[in-house]
């Protein structure tokens, strides 16, 4: 690749990483902080991590329809990231998690327009015989913060939620920045919408069961998306907070660091066998998880985290071959975060079931997932190539 092109998917690697550290040093701050300082309950939690992602649900989308209308409104993506480092600062003055539940949504409305839009450029920019690999490299460099960023939390946790918010908020404009240089970089390359012809890049595998799968997988991993994670594993296994977020953190690393070896295959062998591989993954998590020793609950959140990290890159890879990408991979996220929403809505209500107790303890929230995990078993058998 010219100069121009991979200092511009280098830069868009690195904002993925400093937005991710930003991002995630704020959710186990805000987990804990409307848990134990707001004594919200389990599902004022669950609403308050999930009113992020249904924002982000329909932004993403916004996001997508606005891009067509010129791709020089791609820079809008990167004033949304800087966004954020405002919206935080508002979360050490509220004294209700209804409150808190509102900035969240603010939140999702501005990571719905700039994180689906840096995936969509960094997709078509991207040679396509190594787009799922370039695309896995991305989000493995989000996971990286991920970890870090969980340790940071935990290292902080003395500076109180104020000081806290400070350090994600300057991330938050170092990102923007870094999006605004790599988006002149490769302004050239962003076409969001192709004209349809016989001849043309086609998807490889069907986009419609591509977005089935990716509703399902995304309702059935929600229980470790945000703040419903870190307060049911240190509830469930009785470990402080610093343990847990270092340990969640650990998990998203080890999966997205196997997940290249997904793409990898994906690029060089079977694109349906890895969407096979991963939605088994998926389906098992939650029953894993269920299960309420520390070795199953950190294999079923490892498992759904691999899962999803494994599948992402795929889909983007898939939809970024359609004529009007930009709007798939919007809609994409945008499905992705509805089912996370509706995920975390279920997990929020189910909680209040209990456990059942025999030779082994079992989370009954968890075990709610089961149907959905048939269903993306199904769905995910009845994909078929192109020419298949």
């Amino acid at each position: 690749m010219e100069r121009r092109r991979l200092a511009g998917i280098i830069l868009l690697i690195v904002s993925a990483f400093t937005g991710t550290i930003a991002f995630r040093l704020a959710t186990p701050a805000i987990a804990f902080y409307t848990r134990d300082i707001l004594k919200a309950s389990m599902l004022s939690v669950s609403i308050v991590s999930m009113s992020f992602v249904l924002a982000r649900a329909f932004s993403s989308v916004f996001g997508g329809l606005m891009l067509e209308r010129g791709k020089r409104l791609v820079y809008i993506g990167a004033v949304a990231m800087m966004g954020n480092a405002l919206a935080v600062q508002l979360y050490p003055l509220t004294s209700t998690w209804f409150q808190v539940a509102g900035i969240k949504l603010l939140n999702g409305f501005l990571n719905g327009l700039s994180w689906p839009m840096a995936q969509f450029v960094i997709a078509v920019a991207t040679p396509k015989k190594i787009r799922a690999r370039v695309t896995a490299v991305y989000f493995f460099f989000g996971s990286i913060a991920s970890l870090l960023g969980n340790y940071v939390y935990a290292y902080t946790i003395d500076l109180g939620l104020g000081g806290q918010m400070w350090i994600s908020s300057a991330f938050f404009i170092l990102t923007g920045l870094i999006m605004v240089a790599s988006y002149v970089l490769l302004y050239e390359r962003i076409t969001p919408k192709r004209k349809k012809t016989p001849d043309g890049e086609k998807p490889s595998l069907e986009p419609k069961r591509v977005l089935i799968i990716a509703s399902l997988m995304a309702v059935i991993v929600a229980f470790t998306s945000g703040e419903i994670t870190y307060v049911y594993v240190s509830e469930a296994l009785g470990m402080e907070k610093a343990t847990t977020a270092t340990l969640i953190g650990w998990a998203g690393f080890l999966a997205a660091m196997l997940s290249y070896g997904v793409s990898w295959l994906a690029d060089v062998r079977s694109e349906r066998r890895m969407v096979l591989l991963t939605s088994l993954m998926a389906a098992l998590s939650p029953l894993l998880a269920a299960v309420k020793t520390a070795p199953t609950v950190f294999l079923g959140i490892f498992l759904a985290l691999f899962a999803f990290q494994s599948f992402r890159p795929i889909s983007r890879k898939v939809l970024a071959s359609y004529h009007r990408s930009s709007l798939a991979i919007g809609g994409v996220n945008g499905v992705q975060n509805l089912s996370t929403f509706l995920g975390g809505m279920l997990f929020g209500f189910a909680y209040s079931l209990g456990e059942l107790h025999g030779i082994v303890t079992l989370n009954l929230a968890l075990l709610a997932f089961t149907p959905v995990s048939i269903a993306l078993l199904w769905q995910s058998v009845k994909l078929k190539g192109r020419g298949e």
